[in-house]
């Protein structure tokens, strides 16, 4: 199994390049035929910086694109879990994606609270603020 970069999935989601993306919808055709293509974490972390920032897709365009992704048979994800949790997330909160997939892994081995000075992260189920008090 191959795997596949932030740069490919953006040239096959937004097609602004004819040439690259016929070459990327070649990978991901010739993935349906053989066994897949496997997309690490970072490598959606990468694509949500991408699109929101560089082709201004909303926050609503960007979680639709990553439900088609995950419904994607032939795309194996580094921890489909995590994904799905910081979509999740992001989905019922005001917090960046990047805080989503953060604290997801965190959830995920039961490493929680995530501390962080982030108040509007902090009001989300999983992060506090440090509350530490000095003897």
């Amino acid at each position: 199994m191959a795997s596949i970069d932030t740069n490919v999935l953006v040239r096959f989601l937004i097609n602004d390049d004819p040439e690259q993306f016929d070459m990327a919808r070649n990978v991901i055709d010739a993935a349906r035929k053989s066994s897949g293509l496997f997309i690490c974490t970072s490598v959606i972390l990468e694509l949500e910086w991408v699109l929101r920032s560089r082709y201004a897709l909303s926050k609503q365009e960007f979680i639709q694109v990553i439900i088609q992704l995950l419904e994607t048979r032939e795309l194996l994800f580094e921890s489909e879990a995590i994904l799905e949790r910081a979509l999740s997330l992001y989905q019922e909160s005001n917090i960046d994606f990047a805080d989503c997939i953060h604290v997801a892994v965190a959830m995920t081995h039961d490493q929680t609270p995530m501390y962080t000075f982030d108040r509007k992260a902090s009001r989300t189920n999983g992060f506090s603020l440090p509350d530490v008090q000095q003897e």
